[in-house]
């Protein structure tokens, strides 16, 4: 049986600011008691928030971790009549001992009747902005984006005009709120890049206290990419208090108390022990040897359950379902088949995939110098990403572009880096996230996967691990999904739900496990790759996200 436990380490209302918090991971906050001051810009950017802008502290399990402001702001006469809606955010957190500040901004241009105009979405976990902007011009929408520098534009046709979940709530007050109505509306969702319907269902009045006053206001059950919020609606649409399954909070408060962080160690430790899927493990005659390196297992066979194992994402790649049971086995032994007819569609770029960026291309050619050969070059850069990158959790979109410029990230970065360098020198790569075993449990991970021709129209496509410097990976990465962050966004509902149980393990025979230090222990020889800087090693995360 499983214990989810999102391990950390990546628009706004109900949907806006628990959704993207679930993104980023179920994060470890501050050690000790702090004040938020913001500084730089975020101090600019808060000024222009007025006495009618809505404040809301978020809390992890009654533990604050940032602040959201928001306001809607009319449209100066003169100018297309409409609203513009402003929020920023701010989150303080400690992901696996490393202090991080993350901020958010999303500004939205609707019109009077709240259909997106424009917007700019806008990330920056401490190492730079990533900047996601929009403009709707009929059903066509415009999008930029900007990172490292660089912009990369592209057009997508809506099959409707998209709402942001900025002005979800905004709409639904417009319609009137009327217990027992449902409402169905597409939401496009800037840091994704993804049009997708959200379900609203308003439900009674009830009294709910905020900022110490007791409020009336309605309850809103919202569906959005699986996961369900609840939130209490004023008849103006004011959100009072949303929440989430996962344990985060979102709730309105003054502005002094909405930037005040009180927080404490013990939250820390429960995230850690919150975010690992901790496996039972079945009776078996002899008892199955333990995975004391993960890298010895040539074969795993577990039962999952509270998790839809039908998706075609699940088969392959040395991964095999069986109703409830999983089979994955050493991708060492992964045989060639017939050649992947939809293989070319892995070597095009895309949003936060820049392989056509010169710098990526050039760094990748640097990496393989030498290298004869796919499988040669994969490994070189499966070693070349592993050596460059600071191992350090970020909360952030992971753009390859951004990521070779600042050579900081966990799994997320590292995955977008390689797949970005894969591709442009002409080997399929795609991102594959899911779980992997460390040190008796389960955390959120992503990975990629190469496609390697082996001549004769057969090829095969090999998991391999540049976080861990694996190539290829062990067999402890079980596959959930493939493909961005709109794939990624799939296994959020996962988290408390899925249980697991080993029912078999296969390792390699008279493999020992290694004993740090005693000097006296049998040891096996290890090879590192030469590394550029001092990194520390970092457990596996989602997402969304993050190591």
């Amino acid at each position: 049986m499983i214990k989810f436990v999102p391990l950390s380490k990546r628009a706004t209302r109900p949907l806006s600011v628990l959704i993207l918090v679930a993104w980023v991971g179920v994060m470890a906050v501050l050690v000790d008691r702090s004040y938020l001051h913001a500084t730089g810009n975020i101090a600019t950017d808060l000024a222009r928030y007025g006495s009618s802008a809505q404040w809301r502290g978020v809390y992890y399990r009654g533990e604050k971790i940032g602040f959201t402001v928001s306001q809607t702001v009319p449209i100066r006469p003169g100018e297309d009549e409409g609203f513009e809606l402003q929020e920023d955010g701010q989150l303080q957190m400690a992901l696996l001992g490393a202090h991080t500040v993350t901020t958010l901004q999303t500004r939205a241009r609707v019109n009077r009747a709240f259909e997106l105009q424009s917007f700019e979405f806008a990330m920056d976990p401490g190492t730079g902005p990533i900047t996601i902007a929009g403009v709707v011009r009929d059903l066509d929408l415009h999008i930029s984006i900007t990172s490292g520098g660089g912009t990369r534009t592209e057009v997508r046709r809506l099959g409707e005009r998209p709402m942001l979940a900025l002005n979800l709530v905004r709409r639904l007050a417009d319609h009137g709120l009327t217990p027992g109505s449902l409402h169905r509306w597409n939401v496009f969702d800037p840091a994704t890049l993804r049009n997708a319907p959200v379900t609203v269902s308003v439900g009674d009045r009830e009294i709910v206290r905020a900022a110490n006053a007791p409020i009336p206001a309605f309850r809103v059950e919202m569906e959005f990419a699986g996961l369900k919020t609840t939130a209490w609606i004023t008849d103006t649409g004011e959100i009072v208090r949303e929440e989430s399954p996962l344990g985060f909070i979102s709730v309105r408060e003054s502005p002094e108390r909405a930037r005040a962080l009180a927080i404490d160690g013990r939250t820390r430790q429960d995230l850690l022990k919150t975010s690992a899927v901790v496996p039972t493990i079945e009776r078996h005659t002899p008892p199955l040897p333990p995975i004391d390196d993960p890298r010895n297992v040539r074969r795993l066979r577990m039962r999952v359950e509270g998790a839809d194992l039908s998706s075609p994402d699940l088969q392959g790649a040395g991964q095999r379902v069986d109703g409830a049971l999983v089979e994955i086995v050493d991708a060492q032994t992964i045989g060639a088949g017939p050649l992947d007819p939809d293989v070319a569609q892995y070597l095009k770029p895309e949003a936060f995939i820049e392989s056509d960026d010169p710098d990526i291309r050039s760094a990748a050619e640097d990496a393989i110098r030498g290298a004869v050969g796919a499988r040669a070059r994969s490994e070189a850069l499966t070693r070349f990403v592993n050596a460059t990158l600071q191992k350090k959790p970020t909360v952030s979109l992971p753009s390859a572009r951004e990521v070779l410029r600042t050579r900081i990230g966990d799994c997320n970065e590292h995955t977008a880096l390689f797949v970005a360098m894969s591709r442009s020198i002409g080997i399929p790569a795609r991102i594959a996230v899911g779980l992997v075993y460390v040190r008796g449990a389960f955390y959120y991970h992503a990975w990629p996967e190469v496609y390697l021709n082996e001549g004769g129209s057969r090829g095969l496509w090999l998991p391999v691990d540049p976080t861990f410097n694996q190539f290829p990976a062990d067999a402890t990465h079980f596959r959930l999904a493939r493909g961005g962050l709109d794939k990624q966004a799939a296994i959020i509902p996962l988290i408390g739900r899925v249980k697991i149980a080993l029912v078999d393990v296969e390792v390699v025979a008279g493999s020992t496990a290694v004993l740090v230090g005693k000097s006296d222990a049998a040891g096996v020889p290890i090879t590192l790759p030469p590394s550029r800087r001092q990194s520390r090693w970092c457990l596996p995360c989602f997402l969304g996200g993050h190591e």
